[in-house]
């Protein structure tokens, strides 16, 4: 039994000093290696070197050899510690024992080993080509000296769909701009609502020649309107002709308007499907939220979550982070952005480890993105860097913006700000549910003239830049 942990300390007790002595001074080099290797390189560069195939191989192919390895040395430690010198009976206690030691200590190589192979199987599920991409040349590696090509920030594009059989195309009924210092780790999220609408196309592009005065179509059958900025995605999807025939231009349009919309360049999106969110959230054992009142849901108003600080699973944390019922589009947001804070709060490194597996696999058919494989080696350390840096949100909803005659200038020049406010906290923060001091005021409105009903008059102590986690947290006495 020790010389499970010790290998060589049976060797040693049988006489065998020599062989034992050589297996403790391999072990303890072994393991001195691994802690100088530790020591030297930070959690974040060990874990980005991790998404890579050539580690996980590594870890794979290693897993096997140390587990055989360790395997031998049990059943030769009991070889030369001499069972025969004990009686049947005891020869026969000693023997299972050892045999079932052998067993026990193969057993965390084989789970490595497996969860290494659960590992690449999702980040090949996930990572791939996107169907939009198929046709076009690979972009170039990142240079490891320079992942992000001069840049001081990066701009991805968080989308939430409903993935059904019955339902036609993309709808992308939450979007988020999550704007990140590549230095610092100090994160703009920006909410933009679904219900926008005469959403402008960048001046040259084919949507912008269909649509010169904004994306606007008839009426549905139903009195309904197809021409919100969530459903920019699935109408290009659904006109290649636009495109010189180009099949599956949805995504990269919608990247294009938003990024058109708030004065930005979107580096890359990731389109969640909500339902596979919510066994995302079940595999790290749900998140904790304080519920502000009872939320209602369901076709028939059937289901609740009730208010009050509770642990939620998938399901009630999704509809928690969804329901319209007795609420609005914009309320539905500010619950999203609770749901974002708690995940970002709690998913810690030592949670998902945990729960690697059962992470890894809901995970498959979760996500689908256009975010290189290659890129993950230098993601990976900057989501860390995003935990522990300063998160402010800005959403763009009434009275700030009006969603239906929406003033485009004001919405860049806030956007412009609220990076400038970030950028100046240089050093990062814990992210926090109160205001940075530095994102104490409001952008000016824009100057340019325009409709009296596009204007939005300054007040006095406004600020529309809040901590991602700011009006989460306070049940209502209500309900």
């Amino acid at each position: 039994m020790l010389a499970a942990l010790a290998p060589g300390a049976a060797h040693l007790r049988a006489g065998r000093r020599k062989t034992g002595l050589v297996l403790i001074s391999l072990y303890a080099v072994a393991l001195l290696g691994l802690l100088a290797f530790v020591l030297s390189n930070d959690l974040g560069t060990l874990l980005g070197s991790a998404t890579q195939d050539s580690w996980i191989t590594a870890v794979m192919i290693g897993s096997g050899v140390l587990g055989a390895a360790w395997f031998a040395l049990i059943v030769h430690s009991f070889v030369v510690l001499r069972p025969g010198r004990l009686g049947q009976p005891g020869q026969a206690l000693v023997g299972t024992l050892a045999g079932l030691l052998a067993i026990v200590v193969v057993l965390p190589f084989a789970y490595a080993a497996h969860s290494a192979s659960t590992y690449r199987q999702a980040l090949d599920d996930i990572f791939q080509p996107p169907v939009e991409a198929v046709d076009e040349p690979t972009p170039p590696a990142p240079k490891p000296e320079d992942p992000w090509a001069g840049r001081r920030r990066i701009n991805i594009l968080l989308l939430g769909g409903d993935a059904d059989d019955h339902r036609v195309g993309v709808r992308t009924d939450s979007m988020h701009l999550a704007s990140v210092n590549v230095r610092t780790g100090n994160t703009v999220l920006f909410s933009l609502p679904r219900n926008l609408e005469d959403v402008r196309f960048r001046p040259g592009t084919p949507m912008a020649r269909r649509f010169p005065n904004g994306f606007d179509l008839p009426k549905d059958p139903n009195g309904g309107s197809s021409d919100l900025l969530n459903s920019v995605w699935e109408y290009a999807d659904s006109h290649p002709e636009l495109f010189g025939g180009k099949q599956h231009q949805g995504a990269k349009v919608l990247m294009d308007t938003i990024g058109y919309t708030l004065g930005l360049r979107v580096d890359w999106y990731a389109l969640v499907n909500m339902w596979g969110f919510a066994r995302l959230i079940d595999a790290i054992g749900g998140i904790t939220i304080t519920v502000e009142q009872d939320v209602v849901f369901g076709r028939y108003n059937e289901g609740l979550v009730k208010a009050g600080t509770r642990r939620l699973k998938g399901a009630d944390a999704m509809w928690y982070a969804r329901s319209r019922t007795f609420s609005d589009d914009y309320t539905r947001m500010r619950r999203q952005r609770c749901v974002l804070g708690a995940l970002l709060d709690q998913a810690d490194p030592a949670t998902l480890l945990t729960r690697f597996n059962q992470v890894a696999r809901a995970t498959k058919d979760l996500i689908r993105t256009d975010i290189p494989r290659p890129m993950l080696e230098h993601l990976v350390p900057l989501a860390l860097k995003v935990k522990n840096a300063k998160v402010t949100s800005l959403q763009f909803v009434p009275p700030l913006i009006n969603t239906g005659y929406p003033d485009w200038e004001l919405i860049r020049s806030l956007a412009a700000k609220a990076i400038r406010d970030s950028d100046r906290a240089e050093r990062p923060v814990a992210a926090t549910a109160s205001p940075s001091p530095s994102a104490s005021g409001t952008a000016e409105p824009s100057k340019a003239p325009g409709p009296k009903k596009n204007r939005r008059v300054k007040q006095d102590g406004d600020n529309p830049v809040q901590g991602l986690t700011q009006g989460c947290g306070t049940p209502s006495n209500k309900g």
